[in-house]
């Protein structure tokens, strides 16, 4: 019994330092992708540093910054979460191998008194010949066979445990030593957090000391932001009009139909909805667009958003955002978040736009520096549209026939 115990606890030390490294892995990927993101945001403050001006644009920057450093402290801190539980875990197991291990010894040295005592071929012969009856010499012969076999399973035994030992000190003194740089990194990251911030404090103060400047600036955005919306929900429009004139057609047709039968008409279509879902294909490719809600891919493969879709806040001034201003590096390729057709290829105030319809979904993808892909044209999920200009941060937007909706509900973590 203590043999399978063992066994069954030296299993459970494996499967837990297989658990705790793939969740540590998850961590250090994700601590990673932070480190990415923070140096892409730092050039853009080392280019904005260079305007004496305070712009939005750092403001926006340093806000990211900030985010990104407490996401990664945040990070931190689940690592060195990992890390205590799994010293105590390891201090706990040292101290159980260490007092099993002294047991076994002990048992078998008492093994080894009685072999020597009874080394001899002469005892082994008079301790079976001294039974009563053939029965229990038998007994005693296969307990002397049975005696021997098990000593040589401790030796074995002691010498995996002696090496389980050692390797689960090991394994303590590294998690020990990963913490001590945990927290060197976590001490670093604080310190720079705290010169983000006040850093973060001058810009505010010194954008809402020039409030009038600020509103002008903010009325200009909101102005360009309200013509790119007109802009793309008349194309939407449009597309919607192009699909209710063939449901119209079809629904007539599938009167006539009906009347020359003697059946009863079908209902006519006439929400939105409906009519950019009126054939199979639209219907299909919307389910799809649906189920994969939360799950659909970033329009760059390396990028990190400054500004969310909701209300922006500067001291006494606000203004509404809608859709995501995402950072990637210039001339980043900018991709399609779902199979689609290309519907709209324009340029709207001073940069250039692509809608792209997904049954009765669309999505925008503005400020691109190059377009490689033309109206009508059939996409792909994760296919190239275009570049990202040399300012990299694009605005993207997905909305439902008209309707805007929040990217932070469709697409996957980042």
């Amino acid at each position: 019994m203590k043999y399978f115990k063992s066994l069954f606890i030296i299993f459970l030390l494996f499967s837990g330092v297989q658990l705790f490294a793939q969740t540590r892995s998850e961590l250090e990927k994700r601590k990673a992708q932070l480190n990415k993101d923070i140096e892409m945001i730092n050039n853009t403050l080392q280019k904005t540093s260079l305007d004496k001006r305070v712009t939005l644009k750092q403001l926006n920057a340093l806000r990211t910054q900030i985010r990104l450093r407490v996401e990664k402290i945040n990070t931190i801190n689940s690592e060195i979460r990992l890390l205590d539980g799994q010293i105590n875990e390891n201090t706990n197991q040292v101290r159980s191998l260490q007092s099993q291990l002294g047991q076994l010894k002990s048992d078998y040295a008492a093994m080894v008194r009685f072999a020597q005592k009874n080394q001899g071929s002469y005892s082994k012969l008079m301790y079976i010949f001294a039974a009563k009856d053939f029965n229990q010499a038998y007994k005693r012969m296969k307990y002397l066979q049975q005696f021997g076999e098990y000593r040589q399973k401790q030796a074995r035994y002691i010498e995996n445990t002696q090496n389980t030992l050692k390797n689960k000190i090991t394994q303590l003194n590294k998690n020990k030593l990963d913490k001590d740089h945990l927290l060197n990194d976590q001490q670093k990251e604080k310190s720079t957090l705290g010169v983000a911030q006040n850093k973060q404090i001058k810009v505010v103060s010194s954008l809402s000391s020039q409030e009038k400047r600020l509103k002008q600036d903010l009325a200009q955005k909101q102005r360009d932001a309200q013509k790119l919306d007109r802009a793309i929900r008349q194309a939407i429009q449009r597309e919607i009009e192009i699909a209710r004139k063939k449901a119209e057609d079809a629904d007539r047709a599938a009167a006539a139909k009906a009347k020359a039968e003697g059946k009863e008409a079908p209902v006519a279509r006439t929400t939105n909805t409906s009519i950019l879902n009126s054939t199979p294909e639209a219907a299909k490719l919307s389910a799809d667009f649906v189920s994969n809600r939360g799950r659909l891919p970033w329009p760059v493969a390396n990028g990190v958003v400054t500004e969310y879709a909701g209300i922006q806040k500067i001291g006494n001034v606000t203004r509404e955002v809608t859709g995501w201003t995402i950072k990637t590096n210039a001339g980043s390729a900018v991709r399609t978040i779902f199979e689609g057709t290309v519907t709209t290829v324009i340029d709207i105030v001073g940069s250039t736009v692509v809608i792209i319809k997904h049954g009765e979904y669309f999505t925008a993808y503005k400020n691109l520096g190059s377009v490689s892909v033309s109206k009508g044209q059939k996409l792909s999920t994760k296919q190239t549209i275009g570049t990202a200009d040399g300012q990299a941060e694009i605005e993207f937007h997905i909305y439902k026939s008209s309707q805007e909706q929040d990217p932070k509900y469709w697409l996957a973590p980042n």
